[in-house]
């Protein structure tokens, strides 16, 4: 993805010396094969400087896409796949703003466009780009998934857990009561979780938030007492007090299963819970001038501007984490992470004559 946009932008005559990857991937916790994308154009007028970015991955059900146009909507041809326009379709708005820039050398204030990497696995190419990288923007537009007037101005937080349950193993038909079943304590755990409201949609009195455990992994034959196994688990909320709460409550879960597996001669297993905050909640006034400027290119294209706030991350979370303030527009994606994703053409057009305004306007 990286090596197609680069060619676009060469062969448009834009500089090599313009175009740099930050080296992000050597930063993430799960090493990548390139860092982020970044392209930074001065300005031919003296204003604050603007980020535009998107992200270049895609969830694995998007692996073998074939894209087919059927009128004005886009989709996989092969059922089995997702479309990938999460968030191809985010980089072809930005990459299409810069190439009119370039092919028309319209006025514009200093701008900076970014392809992120990782977004899917935890917003890490966000995370580790460094602000100075990007030319110390003042305000940034992000263009990811839903409708062009959709202007998400706020988003929850996120944290993921590595569980690891350590029992004992012994002979499942021999000696089963000489072991002390993972398995067993992992299940436990996950129930009482359910039971207690601390799965799926949370809602309680002090709060309201999710959680999921998403992949369990252990055991090695149905003849051995199961010794270890392995959880990955997340916690959301636009609360992060609350979100600790979540995260407190599958510390108590856990280690209380543990402690209620044990074999006959009363040894028990031991859990360890390794997690790590990917992004925090954040929150846009109304007032913020990216906001006001959002709002006012939607308006212009002849769209009312729909503010939202989102229960999933964005590459924005790390952004304003950064300093700068950042909002995020759709471009025309329908069903996201699912086999029936589209893009809605007449939508992803919307949304490059909203980046144009956005890149171009000095109001």
């Amino acid at each position: 993805m990286a090596r197609w946009i680069v060619r676009r932008l060469l062969r448009a005559g834009l500089p090599e010396s313009r175009i740099v990857f930050d080296g992000a991937e050597k930063r993430t916790p799960q090493p990548g094969e390139v860092g982020n994308l970044i392209v930074k154009l001065p300005g031919t007028r003296r204003a604050p400087r603007r980020l535009f970015s998107a992200h270049m991955d895609t969830v694995p059900i998007c692996v073998g896409c074939q894209p087919q146009v059927d009128g004005r909507i886009v989709t996989s041809a092969r059922p089995d796949t997702g479309l990938g326009a999460d968030n191809r379709a985010g980089c072809a708005v930005i990459l299409h703003t810069l190439l009119e820039i370039l092919r028309r050398d319209r006025p514009r204030p200093p701008l900076t466009f970014c392809w992120f990497v990782q977004e899917e696995i935890g917003l890490q190419g966000a995370r580790c780009v460094r602000r100075t990288a990007l030319g110390k923007p003042k305000l940034g537009f992000n263009w990811d998934g839903g409708s062009p007037a959709k202007l998400t101005i706020g988003a929850t937080g996120g944290y993921r857990m590595k569980v690891t349950i350590d029992g004992i193993a012994a002979h499942a038909g021999g000696a089963p009561e000489r072991g002390a079943s993972a398995i067993e304590m992992a299940s436990l755990a996950v129930a009482r979780l359910r039971k207690q409201g601390w799965l799926g949609r949370v809602r309680k009195r002090e709060g309201t938030g999710t959680s999921n455990v998403g992949v369990i992994s252990g055991g090695r034959a149905t003849n051995v007492v199961a010794d270890r196994v392995e959880l990955l688990a997340e916690a959301r909320s636009h609360d992060p007090e609350f979100r600790r709460r979540i995260v407190r409550a599958y510390h108590e879960a856990f280690e209380w299963a543990v402690e209620q597996v044990a074999n006959e001669a009363g040894q028990s297993g031991r859990v360890t819970i390794d997690g790590r905050l990917d992004y925090e909640a954040f929150r846009l006034e109304r007032q913020q001038p990216c906001v006001q400027m959002a709002s006012r290119a939607v308006e212009a294209h002849g769209l009312t501007p729909q503010p939202a706030i989102a229960d999933g991350g964005l590459d924005a979370n790390w952004l304003n984490a950064h300093g700068i303030p950042t909002v995020s527009l759709g471009c025309g994606q329908i069903n996201q992470h699912m086999t029936t994703e589209a893009l809605d053409l007449d939508g992803f057009d919307n949304a490059c004559r909203i980046a144009q305004s956005l890149a171009t306007s000095f109001d």
